[in-house]
């Protein structure tokens, strides 16, 4: 099951999570989890922000923004959307769970 972060702001509901898709809209976007570190001011909320795409992709950026400042427990909540991120990512590394039909290969050199 996909790991989600859930909770309520001004009488809304949310759910965050990533997906293969919304990983993938936000790298066309120019996100990188590589600049954390060194752009952090850009990509932690970008990071946030990135993971309503998957439940609220229409959810305006200032509304986004402005629920990021009013949560608590910033570094633990960055720390739980980086978890989220790397294993979904990790799922393009994963063999497939059923074993019918999969496919075989070899390397020739």
């Amino acid at each position: 099951m996909a790991k989600q972060i859930k909770f309520e702001f001004e009488g809304e509901e949310y759910t965050l999570e990533f997906t293969r898709k919304s990983v993938e809209t936000m790298e066309r976007q120019g996100f990188s989890s590589n600049d954390i570190v060194d752009k952090p001011a850009s990509t932690l909320p970008a990071l946030f922000a990135g993971a309503f795409l998957a439940h609220h992709r229409y959810l305006r950026r200032d509304v986004i923004d402005k629920i990021y400042s009013k949560m608590r427990r910033k570094e633990e909540l960055i720390g739980k959307l980086v978890e989220m991120y790397n294993d979904t990512i990790m799922t393009l590394l994963s063999e497939p769970e059923d074993t019918e039909g999969n496919v075989e290969w070899e390397a020739r050199w």
